[in-house]
């Protein structure tokens, strides 16, 4: 049978950002141009392949600086802020994870929503929204006991933490939890801190060495690593721990100087403005229809991260069953293709009639999975119109090493992009 949503007048707009990608050459390299196959389209889908933003670290706002499993540059949702929303429109991501489209929408002056299955996301981006003075977090860290015996100190943590840090780290929990709907933005910029020192693999975090920040290992695997190093966890000092962190995330707005008192003003009041849910993507939000002009998301690979699993420390310390949580996490790709056809119909509901979608996949099973094909197919019966599949091709990356993944290939560190516009 025919399928009206199968054909549909090809009419990107905006044309300018097709032309513009054609001729991108900021980092020297000319745009391979190819053509894809696409549902509804004789003429197949442009692939505009480059190097569209910077490869090096630590390029965007410090308040990005905190640690998640498989989040995106936030150059890659500025590239497409920029170029498709007007200031005060609303970007929206219902995958936030930490929250990286969101912050960069309020950076940019546009109002951020977002939504994540995990009550983790809102908990680790709306602090950032509107930081609170460096000196009201040092003296409330300063009024905290963190010294006297917590109710529950669990020894299997002493795997991870000497035991005074253990006892701060208890002592800390059980104050934020005590606190309940009485928390504040100093305390919950705290939390939001702490959430991101608790392990890690330099001085700097609340363990001993560990993986990396953006996963929690298990206890068992833990003490393993642990015989290997011969290590012993060393004591921390909680309160100094999550100062300095918050003076780094704070560094781009500190001091007198009018260009971050403004960019400060941006932020908050933007920020004002934020929809922040704990809510499962491919059902509808409460949220307005028809309000939404730019959706930039990347939704879970397939089953290549364990996003619970990576997370099971920060949900006990935020008093959060992990194993509550329903994560989506598909093996067949076909589950999961019906899967984001059901959010993308969501978020065509979402947006504007001028809207658009930029949809973030990577490579998985070593390039025999091509989700992008699978995202195309899902959004042209979603009733989204494809606009183009942009490839940001670029060297290794620090995520890439440190893991041992070849650039570009066998793994999710190359960012593919399907743009779709509504109407």
């Amino acid at each position: 049978m025919d399928n009206p949503q199968l054909r549909f007048r090809w009419d990107p707009k905006p044309a300018s950002i097709l032309e513009e990608l054609r001729g991108f050459d900021a980092f020297g390299k000319r745009t391979l141009v190819q053509t894809d196959p696409c549902p509804g389209r004789p003429d197949g889908v442009l692939r505009l392949t480059n190097e569209f933003w910077t490869a090096r670290q630590r390029q965007a706002s410090s308040l990005h600086e905190v640690s998640y499993r498989a989040c995106f540059k936030p150059q890659l949702p500025r590239f497409f802020i920029d170029r498709l929303t007007k200031p005060g429109e609303i970007v929206y991501d219902p995958f936030m994870g930490r929250g990286t489209t969101p912050l960069e929408a309020a950076l940019a002056g546009r109002q951020p929503w977002g939504a994540d299955i995990s009550p983790l996301s809102r908990l680790m981006l709306a602090p950032r929204l509107d930081p609170p003075p460096l000196d009201a977090v040092r003296q409330r860290l300063e009024s905290l006991d963190l010294e006297s015996p917590a109710r529950d100190e669990p020894e299997d943590l002493l795997a991870f933490y000497h035991p005074g840090t253990l006892r701060a780290v208890c002592r800390l929990r059980e104050y934020l939890l005590d606190r309940g709907d009485a928390l504040d933005g100093i305390d919950a910029w705290i939390r939001m801190v702490a959430l991101n020192r608790l392990t890690g693999h330099s001085p700097g975090f609340f363990s001993v060495y560990t993986l990396p920040p953006n996963q929690a290992t298990s206890v068992r695997a833990q003490r393993k690593i642990n015989e290997k190093r011969a290590q012993v966890p060393p004591p921390r000092d909680v309160r100094a721990l999550i100062l300095r962190k918050s003076r780094s995330l704070m560094s781009d707005f500190s001091g007198d100087g009018a260009e971050a008192a403004d960019a400060l003003s941006t932020l908050r009041d933007a920020g004002a403005g934020a929809r922040l849910l704990t809510a499962p993507a491919d059902s509808l939000p409460d949220l307005p229809l028809g309000s939404v002009s730019l959706v930039v998301t990347s939704p879970p690979f397939l089953d290549i991260v364990d996003y619970a699993g990576d997370n099971w420390l920060r949900c006990w310390f935020c008093g959060v069953d992990a194993t509550s949580v329903p994560i989506t996490k598909l093996r067949d790709a076909g589950d999961w293709e019906l899967f984001i056809g059901r959010v993308l119909g969501v978020l065509r509901q979402l947006l504007k009639p001028d809207g658009h979608v930029a949809f973030e996949v990577g490579e998985v099973r070593k390039g025999s999975v091509s989700l992008e094909e699978a995202v195309l197919r899902a959004g042209v019966s979603a009733g989204l119109k494809p606009v183009l599949v942009m490839v940001n091709s670029q060297n290794f990356t620090k995520t890439a090493n440190c893991w041992g993944v070849d650039n570009n290939s066998g793994g999710t560190n190359s960012n593919r992009i399907v743009l779709f516009a509504k109407g």
